[in-house]
Order: C-alpha cells, then structure tokens, then sequence
C-alpha cells in the first residue's frame, strides 16, 4: 500500500547539520533566531521551557520530543531557576559537542540533546507545508534512541557515516510524525491521514497522481459527500483537496525534472497533465519559472 508520509518524508531528502548536548544549572535562556534549518530537541533529564514565534510555548520533560519543521525563532529557559526577562545566554563549549548553560557552579538540573537538520529537497518549503507546524511527542522512548544514534553517528567519521545519517534522519521523521497523538496535530498531511475516510482518498492521489481526479472522484474514494469530503479535508489538512493534489503533482514534477533522462513531456504525463503546455503553464505559476529552464538549473546546480 503506498504510504503518503513516507513518500512526503523521502522526497524532503532529510540530512544531518548538527547535534549538541546541552547542560543547564541555575538561571538562563538562550534565544536562537530564524535559520533555514528544522530544530529537533530531546530532553534527556530535567525540565526546560521553549517557546516557538507564534505558538504557544510548551513545558518540556524528560523524554519529550520535539520537531519544527518550518524556520521560526525559538527560546529555551530554565524552568527550576526562573530567568529574568531581559537575560540572554551565550552556551559555552565544554567538550566536543557538549555545551553548558546557566551558572557553571549550580548542580546541573537539566540535560537535552539539540540539534537541525536539513532538507535537501528543492522544493523543501512547499513540502513543509503539508506537515504540522510542530510535533511534539511524550515519552517515546523509539525516537529518543533514534536521535541518540544520530548525535553519535554525526560525531564519528566511520565509513557510510552520511549514508547512515540520511536513513537515521527518514526514520527519526516518520516515527516523529506518526507518533504524534491525532487530537494534536495541527492541520496539515498528519491529521488528515488520521481520519480513515481522508486517509482513503490522500493515499488514492499518491498512488495515481496522473488520474484526472475531480474533487466528487476523491470524495467518492472517502464515502462522503462532495461538500462533506471538501469542508472535512480543507479543515483537516489546511487546503482545499485540489490544491493538495496540485502541491503533490509539483513536487513529483520536480523531482524528476532533476532527472536528466525525463523530459518535459513525460514528466508532464506521469503527474496527470494532457501536454507538455498546459503542463508548463501551471509548473511556471506554481514555482515561478518554466520547467525546461528549472531543469537545466539543476543540472547545471544552479538551484538550490
């Protein structure tokens, strides 16, 4: 059965950046300003407070796993020591990929592993956006040792090192993911794969993305109405059925234009448009250039 998540996780290319273990004791509170990279963050002992630009902020505890995917401002604080509001705190190295934060005298009362990753997809930004704004998972003790294997692989120079990282990364992301309870996923491809009939019809357009599906055909793969199915998936997923299904068809598009052997015409094709033009009429729309010329650009490695 083809798996919509694992299909969108694989096509984001996820690699290693960087991994960090953070110590706290006392009073702090580290800002880290907008990067192009996904923040992950486990918390191995203690309790920290972060805070993600236009969420609410989350008390993490021991065991508490979180991802966001998309850029955003974060902080974290210390929690048994409250910080004052105007404090900022540089972490200091205290061994190879170890930091310390807060007072270097206080008992340590808080240990996490801190780390992004990238991904290497082209189309990284329109993929993102079919997944939640933020995971966070409790007590997960699978996705603990995952970043753990990944921490220490990133720090070792053994042969495959970025082979291994890059499958480490898949499967930490997918069991992220789908570890995430459904009541708290915010909209996006993981909670509408959590509602059995949605479910249906997402898996229908990832198996035949060249099928002309009408938004009454999906709605049938569901069981529901036409005007139950559309409010049902706006609301779960944060589009509307066509525009998921148009989202899906570019980044198929795009990733075998990277392809030297897929021409414009075939691709068109495979992602369930009838010519080459009205193929590169909606691709030049959608991304912003037309699709001979974004082919040439990757081969040329002018995109990044």
């Amino acid at each position: 059965m083809i798996d919509p998540l694992a299909d969108v996780v694989t096509l984001l290319q996820p690699a290693a950046r960087y991994s960090k273990v953070v110590t706290g004791g006392g009073a702090w509170r580290v800002r880290r300003a907008v990067a192009d990279q996904p923040l992950y963050c486990v918390v191995i002992r203690g309790r920290s407070r972060l805070t993600i630009d236009g969420l609410e902020p989350l008390m993490l505890a021991e065991g508490d796993f979180v991802l966001v995917p998309a850029p955003r401002t974060s902080v974290m604080s210390s929690v048994a020591t409250v910080p004052p509001d105007d404090m900022e705190t540089i972490p200091e190295m205290i061994g190879r990929g170890e930091f310390r934060v807060g007072d270097e005298d206080a008992p340590t009362d808080v240990q996490f592993l801190l780390g992004h990753c990238e991904f290497g997809a082209p189309d990284a930004a329109l993929l993102v956006s079919l997944l939640p704004r933020l995971i966070h998972v409790r007590d997960e003790a699978r996705l603990t040792t995952l970043v753990r294997l990944a921490a220490d692989e990133s720090r070792a120079s053994r042969p495959g090192r970025d082979v291994i990282l890059g499958h480490l990364l898949e499967v930490l992301l997918i069991e992220a993911l789908r570890s995430v309870p459904d009541t708290a996923a915010s909209p996006g491809l993981l909670r509408g794969l959590a509602d059995p009939r949605l479910a249906a019809a997402i898996r229908r357009m990832h198996e035949d993305p060249a099928r002309a599906w009408t938004v009454a055909q999906l709605a049938g793969e569901a069981s529901l109405s036409r005007s139950a199915f559309f409010e049902r998936f706006s609301r779960s997923v944060g589009m509307a059925p066509m525009e998921y299904l148009l989202t899906w068809r570019m980044a198929l598009a795009k990733k075998l234009l990277q392809q030297a052997a897929h021409g414009v015409t075939e691709v068109a094709g495979r992602v369930g448009y009838s010519s080459a033009s009205t193929f590169t009429v909606a691709f030049t729309r959608h991304v912003g250039m037309p699709p001979a010329r974004y082919a040439r650009g990757q081969a040329l490695g002018q995109i990044a």
